[in-house]
């Protein structure tokens, strides 16, 4: 008959190794977070706070990796720099060169000599990740795809991205082509601060073009509550990386990732860094404006501001877009039919999505008055991007299909007012 004192031994054994157990499976959750950046060389992650400008996390942030088709979001700058300045147009019809049609996948498959349509172009980079189409861009703005990359550095080191070099457009594997976790975050938050109303290009989830239908890469955007861009990468010597920027109660944080084995793992990396930054962030307070980065010279209108939506006004509409700005203030008091293009996290994003709407459908649109409509969902404010002042529902539903079968835009057609 065994004693009460081995009685005893054995359940504070059996105890402890039930206590070991629970340590272990907690120390593994803990190693699922952290295990990247211990065992991956080519890990590195930053987490930021736009509106404040702290840093929530950091991991290698300030090592030089493979940005892989992060390089992307730089093409993509300097395209949204051209339409500012005039030097380029949405329609504007590219050339593809032979060397543009030789690229490597991920590509639209271009043939040499045939043509894209910028708007196209860059609705292909932010969705199917084209090379093609990267070096299509490169070519029309630059000459050469050398000399876009020579601009894209020296632009990016204006905009403070002191430890990147571009030499290409796409991000294809070139051994001097190299970035930071910490320079890629800074590019996504003064894309989204220096374009707001082009920003909204990057929550595209379906791109249609030539009778193919092409998904956004970024799961994020399905996946993770507030996500609303902005860009994926992935070339062998890089691992998977991402660049994502999420809203959340009138917050937005951005955070980069790079290195994933997976693309599953990284995003899952990703959201367990987001999670724990929204936690962070609830800490931290009213934002300090004096630590927000400086305005782009090229933009003097524009703040970082205009990324989370502080002081945002509308801007009024040049004459013969065939549409005007409406405030908030304004909302209802005009009549007809109305075409809702979507909702958005922030004010700036819905107007920039129902203009570009109006660019799109011109002859169906002319007349509408772009509506940003404030309304609560689950505790938070959604923008609704709604062209308004329509004559017929006719007119409205035209207008919707074809902005849904033509660019997959999401679509509804409601009574003004309602």
């Amino acid at each position: 008959m065994p004693t009460a004192l081995a009685l005893f031994a054995a359940a504070a054994r059996a105890g402890a190794a039930r206590s070991s157990l629970l340590a272990g499976l907690v120390m593994a959750s803990l190693l699922l977070v952290t295990q990247p950046a211990s065992a991956n060389p080519r890990y590195a992650s930053i987490v930021v706070d736009v509106e404040s400008g702290a840093v929530l996390h950091a991991r290698h942030a300030d090592a030089r990796r493979f940005p892989a088709s992060l390089t992307k979001i730089m093409t993509l700058y300097m395209a949204f720099e051209a339409l500012e300045r005039g030097d380029a147009s949405l329609d504007d019809k590219l050339i593809v060169s032979p060397r543009a049609a030789a690229q490597p996948p991920s590509k639209l498959g271009l043939r040499a000599g045939s043509t894209i349509r910028l708007e196209d172009a860059i609705l292909a980079l932010v969705t199917k990740s084209a090379n093609d189409v990267a070096v299509v861009v490169a070519e029309a703005l630059a000459g050469t795809e050398w000399q876009f990359a020579q601009d894209m550095t020296r632009r990016a080191r204006q905009l403070g991205m002191s430890s990147t070099t571009f030499q290409n457009a796409s991000g294809l594997p070139n051994s001097g082509q190299v970035s930071t976790a910490r320079d890629m975050a800074t590019l996504s938050i003064r894309i989204m601060a220096d374009f707001p109303e082009r920003y909204a290009y990057f929550q595209t989830t379906r791109f249609s073009y030539n009778g193919k239908t092409y998904r956004n890469h970024n799961r994020l955007l399905t996946r993770y509550e507030g996500a609303d861009g902005i860009k994926t990468g992935y070339i062998r010597a890089s691992g998977f990386n991402l660049a994502a920027s999420v809203v959340r109660n009138g917050r937005r944080v951005v955070a980069v990732v790079f290195g994933g084995r997976t693309g599953r793992s990284r995003d899952d990396h990703m959201v367990a860094l987001l999670n724990r930054g929204f936690t962070q962030v609830a800490a931290l307070g009213v934002p300090t404006p004096d630590r927000l980065p400086p305005r782009n010279p090229m933009r003097p209108g524009i703040s970082l501001a205009l990324a989370t939506g502080q002081g945002t006004q509308a801007q009024p509409a040049n004459q013969g877009e065939g549409f005007s700005l409406v405030s908030r203030a304004e909302a209802g008091v005009v009549t007809g039919w109305t075409v809702q293009v979507g909702a958005f996290g922030r004010y700036e994003l819905a107007q920039g999505a129902a203009a570009s709407a109006v660019q799109r459908m011109p002859q169906l649109l002319t007349g509408a008055q772009v509506l940003v409509q404030p309304t609560e969902h689950d505790g938070d404010t959604l923008f609704r991007a709604r062209l308004t002042g329509l004559e017929t529902e006719t007119k409205a539903l035209e207008a919707c299909r074809l902005l849904e079968r033509q660019h997959s835009t999401p679509c509804l057609v409601v009574r003004d007012g309602a």
